[in-house]
């Protein structure tokens, strides 16, 4: 493990809680990192999991005396975060992961610290996003409330998919009353686009497993855990032909994305450009297998 401790952690854990370990997944947040950690310091356990940034991220990070950086290469999303609760060892029960573009406020940080009694029945919980653009929240051109399963116990938890990983929990999962707040777009529409770009690969991986009959669509659709539900929902989704003209109508149409003003009707265009990419990157692949030329 390449990990290195920056400072002895002094003791950030405030009376009337339980103390908790968070986890923050980077790769060049320089633009992020420091609000972020600036938002955590209620916890005297902070991992900063690297995945051997090239910018000022592990250098701003060892300016908190709470924080301590392990490093490993990224592979893929699900493969890197079983890593993560399967080697990393964690001062205390409860692991609150984030990544470097979000935020937690003081209703999260109040209800996270009461939830994390050690003696809880509970596996994990789930919370809900609130994604941010432009200077709002995209209330209605989301899919929301969508659930994240964020705090958990590391030995009860692991991960599945290449992108947008479902937490599969060994145990009762319980559901919180606060949000993550989330800043997709902090390093600008540009950025957006470039890591969009690469998840669309995985995805159109995704997609190539459900076609070909590699994993059952609607196995999970009346799952009373969110996650599996959305995952299922999502197998389906592959299967619908124009998916790219749905996931617009979607949003603008169901979801009523114009009553988040511009805001809205940006980000349902950007929706409408990764699932094309889904699409296209799906259908080089196959081609490739077949030996064909695009």
């Amino acid at each position: 493990m390449d990990a290195s401790t920056q400072k002895s952690g002094t003791n950030h854990v405030s009376a009337g809680g339980f103390p908790v370990s968070v986890m923050i997944l980077t790769k060049d947040e320089e633009i992020n990192i420091q609000a972020c950690l600036e938002t955590v310091g209620f916890s005297d356990d902070v991992v900063v999991f690297d995945s051997h940034s090239t910018d000022r991220t592990v250098e701003i990070a060892e300016t908190f005396d709470n924080v301590r950086v392990i490093k490993r290469p990224f592979d893929n999303w699900s493969a890197h975060q079983n890593w993560a609760v399967a080697n990393i060892d964690f001062r205390h029960p409860w692991v609150l992961y984030i990544d470097a573009d979000e935020r937690v406020d003081d209703e999260m940080r109040e209800e996270v610290m009461r939830v994390a009694d050690p003696a809880s029945k509970a596996s994990a919980f789930r919370m809900r996003r609130k994604d941010m653009f432009m200077g709002r929240w995209l209330r209605h051109a989301q899919i929301y409330p969508t659930w994240f399963t964020r705090m958990f116990r590391p030995s009860k938890i692991r991960y599945e998919r290449l992108v947008n990983p479902i937490a599969v929990v060994d145990g009762p999962t319980e559901d919180l009353k606060c949000h993550i707040m989330h800043y997709p777009f902090s390093k600008g529409v540009h950025h957006w686009l470039e890591r969009h770009n690469s998840y669309s690969m995985f995805e159109a991986k995704e997609l190539i497993k459900v076609t070909g009959g590699q994993r059952a669509p609607r196995k999970d659709i009346f799952s009373g855990d969110p996650a599996k539900k959305r995952a299922a929902l999502k197998d389906i989704f592959f299967t619908l032909p124009f998916r790219p003209q749905i996931k617009w109508a979607y949003y603008v149409f169901w979801r009523r994305a114009f009553l988040d003003g511009k805001a809205g009707m940006i980000y349902s265009r950007l929706q409408y450009m990764y699932e094309y990419m889904i699409v296209f990157k799906a259908r080089e692949l196959r081609m490739k297998e077949k030996g064909e030329q695009l």
